[in-house]
């Protein structure tokens, strides 16, 4: 079992276009961020290989050709801004990897945004003529209902990304069906989050990885700042802590090091296991 950062730059990305500050032309690899994703990658308990990917936005090619995936089982969708959702067309190459449809599972908004933008992909039979598409299976989820996949029990979490309730998810085996090794579980994933409602605390307890979005020192609308997300950490008290969603504000190692032990800026590529 292990999590493995696709992304975790903001929606602009790092660089940023027109930008010479010292982040964005910095020799430092860890400082050049795609859009913010990651793929759970891991043998379930029947003994069959699994990738789990959690967002596909607009570098999904990028980040999985440089991650060497060659597999995708299902997508989890967090919300339908376009740096978390605007790469559904990608996944047309794993059906023919998988040779056969993927599941994607997202909240009702979220799924009918998708619909409408993809319409090419969930409404086929409108199609003129046929053409090298996705084959997408959709599964509209409901927050804090729990659903089971390839063994793994997942239940999705309100997050307040502003104004706007968003997913995010929490990961464990299910009874009796632990797969591969690993320290990875239980497991939260909280990308594009600015306050966290009190339902949700009770799914942050007893984690042994959690990813939080963190995008800057300045203060931010709809997205918690450094210093915000230190003090969810401090609450949730998960054994390792993973920063994501980090404009160019955050120099990697500089920041990097002014953090607690057991927490840190992810960074493009990095594996957690």
């Amino acid at each position: 079992m292990r999590l493995r950062f696709l992304g975790t730059g903001t929606s602009s990305g790092v660089p940023v276009i027109g930008c010479d500050c010292r982040v964005c032309t910095s020799t430092d690899p860890r400082d050049s961020r795609l859009r913010t994703s990651a793929a759970l990658e891991f043998t379930d308990h029947t003994g069959e290989d699994r990738v789990i990917l959690l967002d596909a936005g607009p570098d999904l090619r990028q980040q999985v050709l440089s991650a060497g995936l060659e597999r995708c089982d299902a997508v989890l969708l967090t919300h339908n801004h376009v740096d978390h959702c605007f790469g559904l067309d990608e996944l047309r190459r794993f059906n023919v990897m998988m040779g056969g449809p993927i599941e994607v599972f997202a909240d009702k908004p979220t799924m009918k945004a998708i619909r409408r933008v993809y319409a090419h992909i969930f409404d086929r039979a409108s199609l003129k003529q046929d053409s090298f598409i996705a084959t997408l299976i959709p599964h509209e989820i409901e927050h804090y209902r729990t659903f089971e996949l390839f063994g793994l029990e997942i239940t999705p979490v309100t997050l307040l990304h502003g104004r706007v309730p968003i997913a995010g998810y929490r990961f464990a085996w299910a009874e009796g069906k632990a797969g591969s090794a690993g320290g990875v579980l239980p497991m939260a994933y909280c990308t594009d989050v600015s306050s966290i409602p009190p339902e949700t605390w009770p799914h942050l307890n007893g984690l042994s990885v959690f990813v939080l979005d963190a995008l800057r020192h300045r203060k931010h609308p709809t997205h918690f700042t450094l210093d915000q997300a230190e003090s969810v950490a401090d609450r949730v008290e998960a054994d390792r802590t993973f920063y994501v969603h980090m404009s160019h504000d955050l120099p990697h190692e500089e920041t990097d090091a002014e953090l607690s032990d057991g927490r840190g800026l992810a960074f493009d590529g990095l594996d957690v296991d």
